[in-house]
């Protein structure tokens, strides 16, 4: 049925083909109508009225000026006699010039059933001249009573005698006729169904290469770049899936160079942040002395060089969380990120993210107990320090973060919104903001920030099967709404293998730690 549908090209063609067919049958079945019916009337019409005017002459000619009735009778008994079976109507006048009539039908033919332009054109004299010889003419009209056609005709006699009339039934060539129609109506009506079958195999011809296109191009689409399509003929056709498959070939290649390319640039990333851990780890270390060194105000660090240690312990820990969020970013990237999920109540989520950073006296917090969701503890708390810091550093300080199921889906997806009292975000910026490493202020180059931070808050919402947005408040201040299922999806398979993604949390952030990265630059 699908095929057949009202927009489908197959049923498109078979009604082209049946119009086209059908205006053609009905043109020719009318015109061969025509031309029959016009032939078989002609040929009844000038054989009925060759007779009659023949009679006139030989018999009606053969009257008395003024013959009596039953003369005429008799004559009209005898003209109608012939094989042409049509009725006779004889008017003269006798010798008292009263007007007498002769009936062949005993009055079934009258005069009142010729029509009067008939009569008044058989009475009148005609001039004689160079091309009319005689003053009187044959004269003839069709005309239908009852549903029957007939054929009138009528004539005087020259030189003087009776006036005839002959009244001819046409319906046995209307009968011939109508067989004739109901022919050309059966072929005509075959010859449409003939075109629809031919419709449909031509459609069959023409569509199954087009379907044949059509499940290729989908297979491609789908991912699998392989997919090729068999050639044969040197029609359109034919060069359109030679076409296809040079397209999917170069598209192959290409995807392919760029997967290579893709997939050494995420090993260069990764085996760059691998082989940096090491350093950064023994640099970390001396500048935690440094630090301790500082903070012990006990004179051992020159004052003059101390705001060049400063510059590295605060460079050190910057460097360690770009790092740590360039793991992250490969993870994603990699497709090898996947969720441990737990039943966690989110208000008590959000009290240990903020707690754990200090930030309760900057942070107003409405969210009730007792709101559950299985989901990702830890990328749950990169998610909330990400929002949360960025909404502090940029926006301005009371945060207010709320919590609230989603009453449009029944409460499946929970709300947790971050709002700042800060300038808002500018318009030309909202679009960017979790791209990564994006800045809103070109002359802020330089930030503690990576420019990571909310694209991977934005990454652990999708791994959760939410979502984040950014949007300003009419109240002033940027929010951002994240939105996540309650029971979030299984984690996803690995892309090569098809087993869990891997798990192992070693490379991760630390989630009790400081956020993995500030948010962009507002």
């Amino acid at each position: 049925m699908a095929g057949l549908r009202l927009t489908s090209l197959r049923l498109r063609l078979v009604v082209v083909f049946a119009l086209v067919a059908l205006t053609a049958a009905v043109l020719a079945s009318g015109i061969a109508y025509w031309l029959n019916r016009e032939a078989v009337l002609t040929r009844a019409q000038d054989a009925a009225l060759g007779d009659f005017q023949q009679e006139m002459q030989n018999r009606a000619g053969a009257l008395p000026t003024n013959p009596t009735q039953a003369e005429l009778q008799h004559t009209a008994g005898l003209m109608a006699g012939t094989g042409q079976h049509f009725s006779v109507l004889l008017i003269a006048q006798d010798e008292d010039g009263n007007t007498v009539v002769g009936n062949s039908d005993l009055d079934r033919f009258t005069l009142a059933d010729v029509p009067r332009p008939l009569r008044e054109a058989v009475d009148r004299r005609q001039p004689s001249g160079e091309h009319n010889s005689a003053p009187y003419h044959l004269y003839w009209q069709r005309t239908e009573e009852g549903g029957t056609p007939y054929l009138i005709g009528g004539a005087r006699v020259i030189g003087g005698g009776p006036t005839g009339y002959m009244l001819k039934s046409l319906e046995p060539e209307a009968k011939d006729l109508d067989s004739l129609a109901w022919s050309l109506g059966i072929a005509t009506a075959l010859a449409l169904i003939g075109a629809a079958l031919l419709a449909q195999a031509a459609a069959t011809t023409v569509l199954k290469p087009v379907h044949r296109l059509g499940t290729a191009a989908r297979r491609l689409g789908e991912g699998k770049l392989d997919t090729r399509l068999r050639v044969s003929g040197t029609d359109e056709l034919a060069e359109l899936s030679r076409t296809f498959n040079r397209t999917a070939e170069a598209l192959e290649k290409r995807v392919a160079d760029m997967s290579a390319r893709d997939e050494a640039s995420r090993r260069f990333v990764a085996d760059m942040s691998h082989e940096l851990r090491t350093p950064l780890t023994a640099i970390t270390a001396v500048t935690e002395v440094l630090e301790e060194e500082l903070d012990a105000e006990t004179g051992s660090v020159d004052p003059m060089i101390e705001p060049a240690v400063r510059l590295v312990v605060s460079e050190t820990r910057r460097l360690n969380d770009l790092v740590e969020n360039l793991m992250e970013v490969t993870r994603f990237d990699a497709g090898t990120a996947r969720l441990v999920r737990d039943d966690v109540d989110i208000a008590d989520q959000i009290t240990a993210c903020i707690d754990a950073r200090a930030w309760l006296d900057a942070v107003e917090l409405d969210a009730e107990r007792g709101i559950m969701a299985r989901i990702d503890p830890r990328r749950l708390d990169v998610i909330l320090a990400n929002l949360i810091g960025n909404a502090l550093k940029h926006g301005g300080s009371p945060v207010r973060v709320s919590v609230h199921p989603d009453t449009r889906d029944g409460g499946k997806d929970m709300i947790i919104e971050v709002q700042d009292h800060g300038p808002g975000i500018p318009e030309d910026v909202l679009p960017h903001v979790f791209d990564r490493f994006y800045k809103a202020s070109a002359s802020r180059p330089r930030s503690e920030g990576s420019g990571l931070g909310l694209s991977i808050a934005l990454e652990n919402a999708h791994i959760h099967g939410g979502e984040i947005t950014a949007a300003n408040s009419p109240e002033g201040g940027a929010v951002f709404t994240l939105r996540l299922p309650r029971d979030s999806e299984p984690a996803p398979e690995d892309p090569e293998t098809g087993a869990p993604a891997d798990t192992d949390d070693t490379d991760r952030p630390d989630a009790t730690g400081e956020a993995p990265g500030e948010g962009e630059e507002k």
